[in-house]
This record gives C-alpha cells, structure tokens and sequence, in this order.
C-alpha cells in the first residue's frame, strides 16, 4: 500500500553543499497494517510524510501510495490519503459540521454522500454533541476529533499521522490512540510518526527506527529484540538514535 525507496530530501546548505533531511528511506507498508516511525525531533520523519503527501519533492528515489507514483500522480496520491497531526488546523469560525462538510467537498464528493458520511462520522466519533460549535469555543480534545473526522471523511485507505499526540493533555491522547486502534481494525492501513515508545508498543505491527535522517532499524518489535539482543525496547531505542 505504502512504498519508499530510496526516497531522500536535501537542501542547499549555507555553504552550498546539500544538507540532507532524508536520505535513502526505504520500506513498504502492507495493507491493514500499522507501520511505526519512531525518532526524536529533527530525525527526518516529518520530511518523510511531506514527501508521501506531495508537499514536498524528493530529491531522489521513489515513492508510491496506493498504487500512485508521488512525483507523476500527486493528485491521485492526496485522494488516496487522510492525514493528521498534532496541529488540528481547525477555523475558529467554522462548526465542526461545516469543517468536515468542506473538505468533502474539496474530495469532490456530493451533498448526499457528504450528509450520510457526516452522519456517520459524527456518531462513531461521539461529535453529535458539539456539531454546530465554532472551532473558537471547541476544547482541544473536540478539535482533535473534529482533524480525525476530516482525514477520514472521503474513505481513503491510507492514513498518514505525524505526532498525532504530541502536545496533547493524557485523555486527549488516550482517545487519538484508541480511535487509531478503531480504524486499523476497520482495515486501513497507517503509518504513524512519534517519538514515544509506549506509542508504538500499542499500536505499531512494524516499526523503523529513524535517527538523522536514515533508517537505523526496521521490523518488528520481536524481531528488534533479538536483532539488538536487547528485550528493553527504550534502551535499544536509545542506543540507536544517540
């Protein structure tokens, strides 16, 4: 669902020479599947999702999402995807509903199609209750729900989180991880960026570790273990970033 090779992403340094924010991420995702990538802040994550969404160019290598190439078919690619982050990105002046309703619309989906999925969405995400409230007066918990509903409102079978949690007070994080749970399994595949290791230990199938810009590790939890010969999941974390 999900496949990367090579993919990198410099930029012209004070000196001229590149900087590389990525260099050489390689690793697919399967479909159904939770795909971890955990780092520190400035690992090259960020830039990595940037370039599977199509905000950025790569520099060099190949990435596809769906079946679609990044570089010849990004609008294909943004169809394909839901995206989420710690930054909701939510009008103060907008109702939850009317948030949702324009970036259905921006799918190119129907009004009809549009008022059942809402309908939908609402009641499965418990948002009934703050529907016409305007994103100004929404706790950010509410705001939360109102991004997931929003990444998930034309169906696509990718969805991509960059620090969903990050920032966010412990029952707000609790409910981001529990309906992350919910959508892997209704099937979708996600790959999920975070710096937190109990993160990827409740939800991640496989994960790759990303320190400076490379991939330093990629498997299972299991597998990582007894790679490293190490069962403390933070201390290999550690030993591999640092």
């Amino acid at each position: 669902m999900i496949e990367l090779e090579g993919l990198t992403k410099s930029f012209a340094g004070a000196d001229g020479k590149p900087v590389f924010a990525a260099e050489d991420i390689s690793f697919s995702v399967k479909p159904g599947e939770v795909f971890g990538l955990l780092g520190p802040n400035g690992a090259g994550k960020t830039t990595t999702l940037r370039m599977l969404c199509t905000v950025l160019k790569p520099t060099a290598g190949f990435a596809s999402v769906a079946g679609f190439d990044v570089g010849t078919q990004p609008s294909e690619v943004r169809k394909s995807i839901g995206f989420l982050s710690a930054n909701t990105g939510v009008y103060d002046r907008m109702t939850a509903s009317e948030m949702v309703r324009y970036y259905g619309r921006l799918y190119g989906m129907t009004e009809t199609a549009l008022d059942a999925r809402i309908d939908e969405l609402f009641d499965r995400l418990q948002m009934n209750d703050f529907r016409d409230v305007a994103g100004g007066r929404m706790s950010t918990g509410m705001k939360q729900k109102v991004s997931i509903a929003r990444a998930l409102v034309h169906d696509p079978p990718v969805l991509i989180f960059d620090e969903p949690t990050n920032g966010l007070d412990v029952l707000v994080q609790r409910a981001v991880l529990q309906n992350i749970a919910s959508l892997r399994s209704q099937g979708k595949t996600i790959l999920f960026s975070t710096h937190n290791m109990n993160e990827v230990q409740k939800l991640c199938d496989r994960v790759a570790i990303v320190a400076k810009g490379r991939i330093a590790a990629c498997g299972t939890l299991a597998e990582l273990r007894e790679q490293y010969r190490q069962d403390d999941l933070e201390e290999l974390f550690f030993s591999l970033v640092s």
